[in-house]
């Protein structure tokens, strides 16, 4: 009866870590949002409270949006919160779901303070600073960092003697050198996007003119980059997918790879219609989602390049 109680209730920390992911990334994405549509700024330089006040009263639109992403991310810390304090309960000391479950609250309380930091230092809205482009290296590194911890926590949650990242020196030197190089592009594509908001262009002359210009912002200099950037970047990974499909015998771990390879061309794909449709925020928006799945598909792979502890999914 006992070991039947423990199984329900680590079956329930599975779900509802699945659940906190699912539901940051559709926070993340509104982050985004609130990027894309220059409504940083929705409540002023003031944090927490929005313009000097807790509840605004008759706002714009864009304090709408901002306040919308304030509060789903102040329940997104809340939920990983309450995770954290019931893995200490449910989850011995050392265990992998509990250590995941520690990391996920760090990263979470430093994206909370990664944004905070955005809005105090007006990093924000139409801010064409150089000093922007290094917050938003530091907040989209953050967030990807965030993501894999909760994708670990989920994973682990599901396994029964938890899921720890492989420790052999070829893994950490494939698997981290795919993480650098999706960050890498990941870092590069932020700025590019960031360059679409505060500098859009009239048509797809005048951007790559304007990218070609020796007088052009730096963000518009580094758009140009991000494509060359990210197809080097896509190289690697097709090939990573290839290799530990080839390697790894293992059925998660090959269809993790196929999915992978997928997620890539699919990027590639996306990306190259955002150039030429001029990048429109719904655009943009999947660009992200594609981006962020690609980087959960890298950790699971990562994850599940080892057996499990005790050989057994939770799910019968």
């Amino acid at each position: 009866m006992r070991a039947a109680n423990r199984f329900a209730v680590d079956r329930r920390f599975a779900i509802a870590a699945s659940a906190l992911l699912v539901y940051t990334v559709a926070v993340v994405l509104w982050g985004a949002y609130v990027r894309a549509t220059l409504s940083g700024d929705g409540c002023g330089d003031h944090w927490p409270l929005c313009n000097g006040v807790a509840i605004p009263v008759d706002p714009s639109l864009k304090t709408i949006i901002e306040l919308t992403h304030r509060v789903t991310s102040g329940l997104c810390w809340i939920w990983t919160f309450v995770m954290w304090v019931i893995a200490l309960r449910v989850f011995e000391r050392g265990q992998a779901t509990r250590s995941a479950a520690g990391w996920s609250l760090f990263f979470m309380t430093t994206e909370a303070l990664v944004g905070a930091g955005l809005v105090l230092f007006r990093m924000v809205a139409d801010n064409p600073s150089t000093a922007r482009g290094a917050w938003m290296a530091a907040h989209l590194i953050n967030t990807f960092l965030l993501l894999s911890a909760l994708t670990w926590m989920a994973y682990s949650a599901w396994r029964e003697g938890g899921a720890r990242f492989p420790s052999d020196t070829r893994s950490r030197w494939v698997l981290g050198g795919a993480a650098a190089v999706v960050l890498f592009v990941g870092v590069s594509g932020a700025i590019a996007a960031l360059g679409d908001t505060l500098f859009p262009a009239s048509s797809l002359t005048v951007g790559l003119r304007e990218d070609f210009s020796p007088t052009a912002h730096i963000f518009l200099r580094l758009r140009l980059l991000h494509p060359v950037i990210a197809v080097f970047g896509s190289g690697y990974l097709i090939w990573l997918a290839a290799d530990l499909f080839r390697r790894r015998p293992h059925p998660p771990v090959r269809k993790l790879a196929i999915i992978l390879g997928g997620l890539v061309l699919i990027q590639i794909a996306v990306g190259l219609l955002n150039v030429a449709l001029l990048a429109p925020v719904p655009m943009q928006l999947a660009h992200l989602l594609i981006a962020d799945a690609t980087w959960i598909t890298l950790t699971l792979l990562a994850l599940s390049s080892l057996p499990p502890i005790s050989g057994a999914n939770l799910v019968p």
